[in-house]
């Protein structure tokens, strides 16, 4: 066997080169994650309880359901902090720049502030993946199954490829669940002749397409940064483009730069990943408390009347009489429409129904808060409808072509108003979110930090690996975050560092490399298998 001290920067395990990965916590470490753990909880809590106190008291059994559907959401963003957060933290781990212990509380709380700064598009944009007859009806048994299957489903494959030290993508683990549900739902009520009607093709062929793509962007986009940092600084005497020193940390410019991408990439993923966790939560909180979570109770009443009026402008753009048809009617077609993207021509006047009837109703209401229990359900379904069919249309190109510009602004600003009064999150959700993703890493961080940096490259990370690497992964998240689009941390991040270890000629471990583009392409149909068959299970059982 070849002596390790004849290789430049090769790692080996245990060495004091790595040693900063094994470093304990402070005394004072644990005393402070308690507290910080309690005064959250007690937030979390006091909100609910605030929330729950002005509707009518739940019965034992929906309180157990809501505890019990609450708890498993937050277990899979715990196991999301195993695997996405820790990549985050592997490099300013490895280059020395933080110690341990505190680079992972640095990074647990800048992905607190990006799910707090969090918008709410991905939440809704993963949802909007899911059947529409098992979201109009979440509180029904088949949505009781659809939510614990999806997650439990992404939690068994999250914990075990995490066991293995593999860094799997929970993004396109939380997807495949999401289709495996879709798919099994269509088998259940067609059979199988109706072929996969019951999942979202367009959505599949993207999150494949994100599944090549994504590796080999962040592959070359660090490979190129690594690559102009190196020409940019060529003739300059820099740390740089050196491996740590045993445990000695980088001068302090080094060292800033790698804890700034660091931070950035933390609270990235806080902003992007973070919301899986909040869209799966506030469909259990309207599926169970409809009064308190359906509508957003946070619009005033101008808010509401300036709805009111915008919802029978639109309808009376796109139909001459949008009460031609009645709202059954018109809500049947539009769930038709959403699943198959085929329009029929009672299509926009199904809209324009919806759209009428919804803006008389809050105008009669006047503000959200004054809509009583029996009307919220229906009220919500038929603004989700609205807006989905309304998103498709324009997607597909199928809006009718006799609009003016004035009058697509005008339905565009109906349908801002629909995300805002149905795509909210409450305060204490994205707290809750961002508790259990801290714990996670906190928890589970080193597995996946030792194969980032210790199993992708044959030689050490050096410092600039480390800073090109990171810097590309937090502006591809932030990026995809503003076009409220899903990606995975885990695929750009570890591409990233494989990326420039070759464009450093270090070398790849090949047994490594093999092991995690094995878990990414396994993750889609893997995911997708467990969700159906634990949906075609509980939905015998509950």
């Amino acid at each position: 066997m070849q002596d390790s001290a004849s290789v430049p920067h090769r790692v080996v395990p245990n060495t004091p080169s790595n040693s900063n990965v094994h470093q304990t916590s402070p005394k004072w470490f644990k005393y402070a994650f308690t507290t910080v753990i309690v005064i959250a909880c007690a937030y979390i809590a006091l909100h609910l309880m605030g929330d729950l106190s002005s509707v009518p008291a739940l019965s034992s059994f929906s309180f157990f359901m809501l505890g019990l559907a609450l708890i498993t959401a937050l277990g899979f963003e715990f196991v999301n902090g195993f695997h996405d957060t820790a990549n985050a933290v592997a490099t300013v781990i490895y280059t020395n720049a933080m110690p341990a212990p505190v680079a992972v509380i640095w990074s647990g709380f800048f992905n607190f502030l990006g799910v707090l700064s969090a918008s709410g598009a991905v939440a809704y944009g993963i949802i909007a993946l899911l059947p529409v007859e098992l979201i109009l009806h979440v509180s029904s048994s088949a949505g009781f199954a659809m939510v614990f299957a999806l997650l439990i489903a992404a939690i068994i494959w999250n914990l075990s490829t995490w066991l293995l030290g593999l860094p799997a993508s929970s993004s396109h683990t939380m997807i495949g669940s999401i289709l495996g549900v879709g798919l099994m739902n269509q088998i259940l009520h067609s059979g199988f002749s109706s072929g996969l009607s019951g999942i979202d093709v367009t959505q599949v062929m993207k999150v494949v397409k994100a599944l090549l793509f994504s590796p080999l962007i962040g592959f070359g986009l660090a490979a190129i940064a690594f690559l102009l940092l190196k020409i940019t600084l060529k003739n300059k005497k820099t740390e740089l483009f050196n491996a740590p020193e045993s445990n000695k940390p980088p001068s302090f410019l080094t060292r800033l730069l790698l804890i700034c991408t660091c931070t950035g990439v933390s609270f990235a993923h806080g902003s992007n990943d973070g919301q899986k966790g909040m869209g799966l939560i506030m469909l259990i909180l309207i599926g169970i408390v409809p009064l308190a979570y359906s509508l957003n109770k946070t619009m005033d009443s101008n808010e509401v009347q300036a709805f009111a009026a915008l919802s029978e402008k639109s309808a009376h753009i796109l139909a001459a009489n949008p009460s031609h048809m009645d709202t059954v009617t018109a809500r049947q077609n539009l769930t038709q429409y959403i699943q198959d993207k085929q329009i029929t021509p009672e299509t926009i006047v199904a809209v324009a129904t919806l759209s009428n009837n919804l803006g008389k109703l809050v105008a009669d209401y006047k503000t959200m808060a004054n809509i009583p229990e029996s009307a919220t359900i229906n009220l919500r379904n038929d603004m989700y409808l609205s807006s989905t069919a309304l998103k498709t249309l324009e997607k597909t190109n199928q809006m009718p072509p006799q609009l003016t510009s004035v009058d697509k602004a005008t339905i565009g600003e109906y349908q801002k108003d629909l995300d805002q009064a149905t795509q909210y999150i409450p305060t204490w959700v994205k707290v809750a979110v961002a508790l259990a993703l801290g714990l996670g890493t906190m928890v589970g961080w080193k597995r996946i930090v030792v194969t980032v940096g210790e199993r992708i490259g044959k030689t050490h990370l050096t410092y600039s690996q480390g800073m090109s690497a990171e810097f590309v992964a937090m502006g591809t998240i932030l990026a995809a975050d503003k076009f409220g689009l899903p990606v995975s941390t885990t695929h750009v991040l570890n591409s990233a560092v494989a990326g420039t270890m070759t464009a450093n000629k270090s070398g790849l471990q090949w047994n490594t490399i093999k092991s995690i583009i094995l878990a990414w392409v396994l993750t889609l149909p893997c995911a997708m298998l467990l969700s159906a068959t634990l949906y075609w299970l509980f939905s015998k059982l509950i």
